[in-house]
């Protein structure tokens, strides 16, 4: 990943519209939960068990599984894309780990990973990236799915038939109607030569950092946002422009609300400034993209650090990483109207040591927050368990330490089913990746 060293700056904008000023009156736990009820850490054995196994994606499906999606990657050898899926009730993994794709030509990246989801019809959809001409960072987005479980998957394809040798990638998938799936991805069909400039000059940050890349749109066209829909019949439907600039490298997430799907990112203004943006799919378009905070967080490269949402109904939970002050933080906004407007966010974890990498779930009446730490011992995996609009923090815990630092460890995932939070990690021991899985339960 290019990277750059980062100077920070702060710059006095007016709040977006998409803030809300107000601070959320605390919200009563669902019936059944007892916020006072402790919640402790236990292993959860995966079954990527192989050394390599790394950059982790965890889904829910509508019926309740959980689906994990992970690459191997070891020397001398090609990539591999595998799953498996675990049925909570059953606290077990119902099926060995199935190969998705494997490919010479597959790119692997610790930020930009491979996704995976299920439409209500029983579908399987995932994607991963794919080398798209000689320069560093030309790739395409591969798209398949599967009718039968995870055995036969489909010939790939792209979502973008722009033809660029450029960047695209940075997904979130989500299942948009029975049987049809919704791709958003960042892409640099507009960024030509500004692209292939950076490539030639980028140089990479020490293994410890999480800097960004600083090629942008004074060199050449923005990265752009995009989005489309795709059904059995692989016909693209509603391809749409989201956004025109937004930031290069961090990540996109969605998260399904009962007013449609809330999709998040890092945007990126020609002043640098680059806050957190929502929009949502209503109908066949895309309303206008807003704040979900004014950090005023200008930031002359990338950070390669993207928010996370979750949704339940019309409830619904955005974190993300700033540094407005110069100062690393971790923030959560609420809202209670499906992103339309948020409250003024809560500040989860600040300072030197925060590393971000956030995910959220929602599930058995709580607000489940995930993020990592890193200092002189090494890097932490931390937890908040709050109420659904974040105003009561129930408890903080340590997931887990982790033995790598830096980049390699890349972005944790989370989901909650039946009351347990979820969590994989990739760990490197030695030198070698790994993956790592707990549970969070009440005691």
């Amino acid at each position: 990943m290019r990277t750059a060293i980062l100077a920070l700056a702060v710059l006095g904008l007016a709040a977006g519209c998409g803030d809300r000023a107000e601070t959320p009156a605390p919200a009563a736990p669902a019936a059944g939960v007892d916020p006072a009820v402790e919640h402790v850490v236990e292993d959860w054995p995966l079954p990527a068990t192989q050394p390599g196994s790394a950059l982790p994606d965890l889904a829910r499906a509508a019926d309740g599984r959980l689906l994990l999606a992970w690459t191997n990657s070891q020397p001398g050898r090609r990539h591999i894309l595998q799953f498996s899926s675990y049925h909570p009730g059953d606290l077990r993994w119902q099926t060995a780990p199935v190969t998705i794709a494997i490919g010479q030509s597959m790119v692997v990246n610790w930020a930009d990973t491979p996704h995976i989801t299920a439409t209500a019809d029983g579908t399987l959809w995932a994607h991963w990236l794919q080398k798209n001409g000689a320069a560093p960072h030309a790739y395409d987005v591969a798209l398949s799915n599967s009718r039968d479980g995870g055995m036969r998957w489909s010939t790939p394809f792209s979502p973008h038939d722009d033809g660029t040798a450029s960047e695209h990638g940075f997904v979130s998938l989500w299942p948009q109607a029975q049987d049809s799936v919704g791709v958003a991805w960042l892409d640099g069909r507009k960024t030509g030569a500004a692209m292939a400039a950076t490539d030639a000059a980028a140089a990479e940050a020490s293994a410890g950092g999480d800097a960004g890349h600083a090629h942008g749109a004074e060199a050449g066209g923005a990265m752009t946002l995009r989005a489309a829909v795709y059904g059995p019949t692989l016909r693209r439907t509603l391809d749409t422009e989201i956004d025109a600039s937004v930031c290069d490298c961090c990540q996109t997430s969605v998260a399904v609300t009962g007013r449609g799907a809330l999709l998040v990112y890092r945007g990126r203004t020609a002043g640098e400034v680059r806050d957190i943006m929502t929009t949502r799919l209503i109908g066949d378009a895309w309303t206008t993209p807003v704040r979900v905070h004014a950090d005023n967080w200008t930031m002359p490269a990338c950070p390669v650090n993207g928010p996370a949402v979750a949704a339940e109904g019309d409830a619904a939970v955005v974190a993300w990483y700033t540094a407005p002050d110069g100062e690393a933080q971790v923030r959560a906004a609420y809202s209670d109207d499906a992103g339309t407007t948020f409250a003024a966010p809560v500040d989860l974890d600040r300072g030197e040591a925060v590393q971000g990498r956030v995910d959220v779930a929602l599930g058995d009446g709580q607000a489940w927050l995930l993020w990592l730490r890193e200092d002189g011992d090494g890097q932490s995996l931390w937890l908040s368990r709050r109420s659904p609009d974040l105003a009561t923090e129930y408890q903080r815990l340590q997931v887990a330490k982790v033995a790598g630092r830096g980049r390699g460890t890349g972005f944790p995932q989370l989901q909650v089913a039946n009351g347990v939070a979820h969590v994989v990690w990739t760990d490197v021991v030695d030198g070698v990746a790994q993956l790592r899985g707990a549970r969070v339960l009440a005691r």
